[in-house]
């Protein structure tokens, strides 16, 4: 195929019907497909049937595909023998809208304001995603044809873990087989800056719980008698950083892959104001391991928070007890080469060791991934450089980001493939937050520069 001729059309069809798009997207906005609450599981349904239909007046064949969950929407087009073949993963479900008083217009009624369409999963994932869907009937429906292979996986329970993904594509592994994946769940590096993002951290998550006596205890009667489980969990916690941040979970640091003179150096380059980043998030001054950028700490270097901590009596004013439990809620975003489950376990050693006579530990461990970095001279990332290049006007830069999608490492593991994570939208669109937006301008640009993507893939191989 000459896609140098093809190209024009396909953007005359992009131009010709970028409204009609807007509205397509305002009607897959008002379906509150929340899938972490059970009161909307038709809603979710309804919007799996939304994306096979888009589908297939897309071209494609289409088809839902049930799962002990929410159903998976698959779609297809394979004419294109002897081409690449590319598979887009996106999600259709979102996040709960609450808190519902600080939106200043309904979450499922999508309303634009300022260039800017609002509701929930304008950005993630449903405007984003819903970019690829048209650039593919931009190709089908003006040319005919397409470059690549095209192939959509979209499911629906991305917001609550993705549980029965990994079934999915083990179970359908050589229909799902592909050379390239292409994610648009991220975000573009600023305005006017567009991004492809090369790398992600991994992640372990954990609970930890000591339980002490067998109720809240009259502090004044039983206090210096007994543990305190809070008092005692205030001292694990503080025994994982040293004083400057060092994380000092045994053998933490043992296996990570350390950031290239090269990589540092491109970080360096990329415009960032740390002031400005402070005051955006209300903090007077950055903390975090010796001998790293601010930038490198939040993409690429490992670390531990503490993100919930419960104990005792919270309620107003005082209560004189000693409390029976407490409870720690701790993630570590990882780096390559660390392993999730060993230092899963090295941690739960290291909090069983320190933990007081009398108290009894209970260690609850959810779930981890690798990290994710991916070779950012390969011939797909070429292709992504051109196409956003061509859509956006800039060329994008390259960038690691903080964040964990456990579905890159499941590509991986299951298909053998590296994924192309293409942001769209803005760090700043409110995501999972009151008053999620997308920029219209980033929308059509994200359709146009997936358009390009096609044609650019078999110019790559």
């Amino acid at each position: 195929m000459d896609t140098s001729q093809a190209l024009p059309q396909v953007e005359s069809f992009l131009e010709q019907n970028a409204d009609r798009f807007v509205d397509e997207l305002k009607d897959l906005l008002r379906i509150p497909s929340v899938s972490a609450d059970s009161r909307h599981r038709d809603d979710v349904r309804q919007a799996a049937r939304f994306v096979k239909e888009r589908l297939e007046a897309a071209g494609l064949t289409a088809e839902l595909v049930e799962t002990a969950g929410h159903p998976i929407v698959y779609g297809e087009w394979t004419g294109a023998p002897g081409a690449p073949t590319a598979l887009v993963y996106g999600h259709y479900d979102v996040q709960p809208p609450d808190p519902l008083d600080r939106w200043e217009t309904p979450p499922f009624e999508p309303t634009v304001r300022d260039g800017r369409i609002y509701a929930r999963g304008a950005t993630d994932d449903k405007g984003q995603m819903y970019t690829h869907i048209k650039s593919v009937e931009a190709w089908l429906q003006s040319v005919g044809t397409l470059p690549v292979n095209v192939k959509f996986v979209i499911e629906g329970e991305e917001e609550v873990g993705s549980d029965n993904l990994d079934r999915f594509l083990e179970d359908q592994k050589e229909r799902c087989r592909c050379d390239i994946v292409v994610v648009s769940d991220t975000s573009q590096y600023a305005p006017g800056i567009p991004a492809i993002t090369y790398g992600l951290r991994g992640i372990m998550a954990c609970e930890v719980t000591l339980h002490g006596p067998s109720q809240d205890l009259h502090s004044g009667v039983f206090g210096g008698a007994v543990a305190n489980p809070a008092n005692a969990l205030a001292r694990l916690i503080a025994s994982l950083h040293d004083d400057e941040g060092r994380i000092l979970i045994p053998g933490f640091y043992d296996n990570v892959v350390p950031l290239t003179p090269e990589e540092r150096d491109g970080f360096a380059q990329l415009p960032f104001d740390e002031q400005e980043f402070l005051d955006g998030i209300g903090m007077t001054a950055p903390f975090g391991e010796p001998g790293y950028s601010t930038l490198e700490r939040r993409w690429a270097r490992p670390t531990c928070d503490v993100n919930g901590m419960i104990s005792g009596y919270t309620g107003e004013g005082p209560k004189t007890i000693v409390p029976h439990y407490a409870t720690a809620k701790i993630t570590c975003r990882l780096v390559p080469d660390q392993d999730a489950k060993q230092l899963t376990e090295n941690l739960r050693r290291h909090l069983e060791e320190l933990c007081p006579p009398g108290l009894r530990m209970e260690f609850t461990d959810y779930h981890g991934c690798g990290a994710i970095v991916s070779d950012p001279t390969s011939g797909a990332m070429d292709a992504a450089r051109r196409a956003i290049a061509s859509a956006f006007g800039n060329e994008p830069v390259m960038i690691r980001e903080g964040g964990s999608i456990p579905v890159v490492s499941t590509f991986r593991d299951i298909l053998g493939v590296d994924t192309l994570l293409l942001g769209w939208g803005q760090n700043t669109d409110n995501l999972h937050s009151p008053n999620e937006h997308f920029r219209l301008d980033d929308f059509h640009r994200g359709t146009r520069a997936s358009a390009r993507l096609w044609a650019e893939l078999v110019a790559s191989t």
